[in-house]
């Protein structure tokens, strides 16, 4: 299947690693045109490198905190001055630290809603007026399946990253008479260095060892293991694809079927 994205220009954060990286090199081997955005530039030079050498694509990277808007606003407009246009923007950055009510802070609270609720917003305001001017664009959030179902311990991400999908949901049917396609994917328990660090820190809390916690994770779900990023970023790729034209305001689990909701 062609999926039409061949020269198309993808902005994808956080994505010097984990996820984002899966995802960045999901739409380089689809032809895109890359920018990139992480906070460590060595880190992310070493990704654009690897990127350019598996791929051949063309990779533009620049150190921005997700979390400042100013960063943000100055690197979309760099990426429309590199390439002329930005068709793809992917949001995406860290998870907050795992914590239980009792143990969060005011500011916990606030940092959580910039990291992950203000980042997303930053993003789309400064991304989707460019995809608009052209009728054409997607953007894609992507947070986790805690939007759907509550992860133990994870109760900064539970209530922040719920807000991600409201604006999600919003921004699809505001921008739809654009063709500007809006979108969630919720990752699932995923085989990425953050999800080791969680292991461990509710090993640690538990007395249990980080595999136990491993294992318990992959019988949550039908098929039986945690996932792979490259798995998660097929569909991401899909989304931001011609093929998925008729795809908005949805948000998709990627998570084996750990999600037991209906919906």
């Amino acid at each position: 299947m062609d999926l039409g994205l061949k020269d198309r220009v993808a902005l994808v954060a956080a994505s010097s690693e984990g996820l984002g990286k899966a995802v960045a090199l999901g739409l380089a081997r689809e032809g895109a045109k890359l920018a990139l955005c992480a906070r460590t530039q060595s880190t992310l030079d070493s990704t654009a490198a690897e990127i350019r050498r598996e791929t051949g694509a063309v990779v533009f990277a620049r150190a921005v905190d997700v979390t400042v808007y100013d960063q943000v606003r100055r690197f979309v407009a760099e990426t429309v001055a590199e390439f002329g246009r930005l068709d793809i923007c992917v949001a995406n950055s860290g998870g907050p630290p795992s914590k239980s009510f009792a143990e969060t802070t005011v500011e916990d609270w606030h940092a959580a809603a910039q990291l992950n609720l203000m980042s997303t917003v930053y993003l789309a305001k400064e991304s989707l007026p460019v995809m608009q001017q052209r009728l054409w664009g997607r953007f894609i959030a992507i947070t986790s399946i805690s939007v759907k179902q509550p992860v133990e311990g994870l109760i900064l991400s539970n209530s922040i990253r719920s807000g991600v999908s409201g604006l999600v949901k919003t921004l699809a049917n505001e921008y739809g008479p654009s063709n500007v396609l809006v979108n969630n994917v919720c990752p699932g328990f995923t085989a990425t260095a953050r999800l080791m660090e969680l292991a461990e820190t509710l090993a640690a809390k538990q007395g249990v060892t980080p595999a136990e916690i491993e294992s318990r994770w992959a019988r949550g779900a039908p098929l039986g293991r945690i996932g792979q990023p490259e798995e998660f970023a097929n569909l991401v790729v899909f989304l931001a694809s011609e093929r998925a034209s008729y795809i908005t305001g949805a948000s998709i689990a990627v998570d084996g079927g750990a999600v037991k909701g209906v919906y």
